[in-house]
């Protein structure tokens, strides 16, 4: 009986075959670069493929020292470094040390190139891009009927909002017939009135997505009058739907965030709003019960009884001031015209004594004054033929008339003589 080797000791042997083949342990390989990943890790995951075959490539986080740009798909490359047999899975793969550019591969070129023309087209503008519907209820998908892209939109969906409807084209996205099931799958959902469509698939290789890249996709998506939401791969993979689209998400999932809004946040600012409003409305309510009041104490004070009886109340507090200050006023004139009455009696009682004693001095004067008192003690009054007094020797002329009045009577009497001389008492 023929020898039996367990997966290992034949694996073991494979990969002991690989490591003594001097070429496989120095070797370059030149292809073009397909289905790249970064991983977290800092190693680099990718194929490196031609027109015939392909191989798998890893480029650990070690040996990128010496990479001096970033590796992306559809690049032309020249990988230096070791084919070994991963035992694990059982498969060999190239262990990359060094990679240098050597240019762009065929799928990437046809992919800038269709890309230009669309571009210079318009087809990229941001005039011709749809907004989003923020409360879609209806969404479409267009994707393949089983995969993860598909579970990934349902599960999410139901999470956020179970009450959206979903409706899903399964086409075919991957594969020369593609690009027609894709493009028929846009039209036939946009003809059904729906919300927002989801147009996509799961991460895979550049070839895997280039169905994505078609030119009559892309047409479809741009010709569409529902809101196109283009979710294709991973987030680093990038294809002409993307531009077309009128809003690019990362990933399907992504894509189902964005087009099914969350019920429970909605719900919760609808409650928001509504308290808001209330609130709003109490405190309406409350000023405009305020102002009620106030324009009914401001109806009530200008109101023409009120002003009535106000007056009527003015009026009569008037009249009372007025009769106090009558009173007051007529108590006070009373008062003032006793008193003056008082000091006008008072004054003419001592006017009338003063009189009496000034009358009965000026009486005793006026008496020892009389010339008919002093004529009744031998004195007489002379006086010129005129009637003037004569009182010097001046006066007269010897021959004129002089008159002298005596007790009794007068005596007219004519000047003989006139003699100066000088009395006691009379000045020089």
């Amino acid at each position: 009986m023929a020898s039996v080797y367990t997966v290992s000791q034949v694996t073991a042997y494979i990969r002991n075959m690989f490591t003594q083949d001097f070429a496989l342990n120095r070797i370059s390989i030149r292809g073009e670069v397909s289905n790249c990943k970064y991983h977290t890790s800092g190693h680099i995951y990718f194929t490196l493929k031609d027109g015939g075959a392909q191989i798998a490539a890893v480029m650990f986080a070690g040996q990128r020292k010496g990479l001096d740009f970033e590796l992306r798909e559809g690049q032309e490359v020249t990988v230096s470094g070791t084919v070994d047999v991963y035992e694990r899975d059982g498969r060999y793969q190239l262990y990359a040390k060094e990679i240098t550019r050597e240019g762009k591969g065929d799928l990437f070129r046809q992919f800038e190139k269709l890309r230009n023309e669309l571009e210079e087209m318009g087809m990229f503008d941001s005039c011709y891009k749809q907004p989003i519907p923020q409360y879609a209820r209806k969404v479409g998908i267009v994707t393949a009927g089983t995969g993860a892209a598909i579970r990934d939109i349902m599960n999410i969906s139901a999470r956020r909002n179970p009450y959206v409807q979903l409706i899903l084209y399964p086409a075919l996205v991957q594969g020369e017939q593609a690009k027609y099931s894709i493009a028929k799958g846009i039209e036939t959902l946009d003809r059904m009135g729906l919300d927002v469509l989801i147009v996509g698939r799961g991460g895979g290789s550049i070839e895997d997505l280039w169905a994505f890249n078609e030119e009559m996709v892309a047409r479809a998506i741009f010709n569409c009058t529902t809101p196109v939401i283009s979710a294709v791969g991973h987030e680093t993979d990038v294809t002409i739907a993307d531009y077309v689209a009128d809003l690019r998400a990362p990933t399907p999932s992504a894509a189902a965030e964005l087009a099914v809004f969350d019920y429970g946040q909605f719900v919760e600012q609808v409650n928001l709003y509504r308290q808001v409003l209330e609130r709003s409305m109490e405190r309406r309510l409350e000023k405009l019960h305020f102002r009620l009041d106030q324009f009914g104490m401001r109806l009530k004070l200008l109101s023409p009884e009120k002003q009535l009886n106000d007056r009527r109340q003015r009026l009569a507090d008037i009249e009372s001031r007025l009769e106090r200050m009558m009173e007051e006023n007529l108590g006070l004139s009373r008062r003032k015209l006793e008193d003056r009455r008082r000091r006008l009696e008072a004054r003419m009682a001592l006017g009338l004594t003063e009189g009496k004693h000034r009358l009965a001095l000026l009486s005793g004067r006026l008496d020892g004054l009389s010339p008919l008192k002093k004529l009744g003690g031998g004195f007489g009054f002379v006086t010129d033929a005129r009637g003037r007094a004569f009182t010097s020797i001046t006066q007269a002329e010897p021959g004129d008339i002089i008159r002298v009045s005596v007790k009794d009577g007068r005596v007219d009497a004519r000047v003989v003589e006139t003699e100066s001389m000088k009395l006691p008492g009379s000045e020089g």
